[in-house]
């Protein structure tokens, strides 16, 4: 694997004819921005850049940590889009976070020719021979500028997506990410605007990576189970249970970390915890509490941080999460099964 300078190819070939379609997908997880990205980069490119657009997401009833997908489909204004399929085979492919990388089917359906843009920080990537040899491969760390700039990934991706393809005004699309926020939260533009001009500039491209031939098969989009095949009733096909579940990846660089000492105990994270990832425990004989907050089981916490917004002490902060820092505080639910 090497790196180099970005190169920026020529605007001919993206949109070739009236017939052409580019189409981008965002992976991600809820709370990086993903499906405002979507929105912001469709409407520059109706209003603004003249072509025809359209984008939507796909998510569960729980959007914040759990999976995302969102779509972008762009023509030449003259070639109307008629569908509204998600984008199954595309040009583009923006993973908006790094634990992604390790699921296989977020790069389904790449084509040969295609781009990916990563978010992931500097130093080796994880095992992606899968992908094809010939594709473009841009990473960026979203995650360290978006901190640093008070700002979200969504800004920094679209600033590297701009400075992959030109065809896509970076100043257009910047001034759109500024209209977004500028009514709601004008607060916002500045910071934005910083992280979305790092995306461009610290953005390198990755090679040597790949080792496929050709596009990427696409991920079934019909139903595994149909009215002539599906097994029967009564019979659970992939047994498992929630104790193997890992919802480390779902943190989008916070985490909430008890302090003891600000604790009383009332239960009020526990009310509102969607993922039961709060250890309590007996407290000492004669003390003062029957049952005690112990921590937090890192495995199972999507870092949605609707304990630290309900905690009516400050016992539970948001904190940056640093390498290592969740194994270090963790304290398991299950510790009998941990060898």
């Amino acid at each position: 694997m090497t790196s180099q300078a970005v190169s920026r190819p020529s605007a001919s070939g993206i949109l070739p004819n009236a017939a052409a379609t580019f189409e981008i997908r965002f992976e991600s997880i809820g709370g990086l921005g993903a499906h405002g990205a979507g929105q912001i980069l469709a409407t520059a490119a109706v209003l603004r850049l003249g072509l025809n657009g359209a984008s939507f997401s796909s998510y569960g009833s729980e959007k914040k940590g759990s999976p995302v997908r969102s779509f972008v489909r762009l023509t030449p204004s003259e070639a109307p889009i008629r569908t509204s399929e998600p984008v199954e085979l595309p040009d583009c492919l923006v993973v908006f976070h790094a634990a992604l990388i390790r699921n296989p089917a977020t790069f389904a359906g790449i084509k040969a020719d295609g781009t990916v843009i990563l978010n992931a920080p500097a130093g080796p990537l994880p095992e992606l021979k899968v992908l094809p040899k010939t594709v473009r491969v841009f990473r960026v760390d979203a995650g360290v500028i978006a901190l640093q700039e008070k700002s979200r990934p969504n800004a920094v991706l679209l600033g590297t997506l701009c400075e992959a393809f030109p065809f896509l005004d970076a100043e257009i699309v910047r001034e759109a990410l500024s209209e977004e926020f500028a009514g709601k939260h004008p607060e916002a533009v500045a910071s934005n605007d910083r992280a979305f001009r790092r995306g461009q500039t610290e953005v390198e491209v990755v090679t040597g990576i790949g080792e496929a031939v050709g596009a990427l098969p696409a991920a079934r989009s019909e139903p595994a189970w149909g009215f002539t095949t599906q097994p029967e009733g009564g019979i659970v096909m992939a047994p498992g249970s929630t104790f193997w579940n890992d919802l480390s990846m779902s943190r989008v660089g916070w985490m909430p970390v008890l302090d003891t000492e600000k604790c009383v105990h009332c239960g009020t994270c526990d009310l509102v915890c969607p993922d039961l990832c709060l250890v309590w425990g007996d407290g000492e004989p004669g003390a003062k509490y029957l049952r005690v907050l112990q921590g937090v089981d890192y495995r199972y916490c999507k870092g949605c941080l609707r304990c630290v917004e309900s905690c009516p002490t400050g016992a539970l902060a948001k904190t940056a999460e640093t390498p290592g820092l969740a194994d270090s505080l963790r304290v398991p639910l299950f510790p009998e099964f941990i060898k």
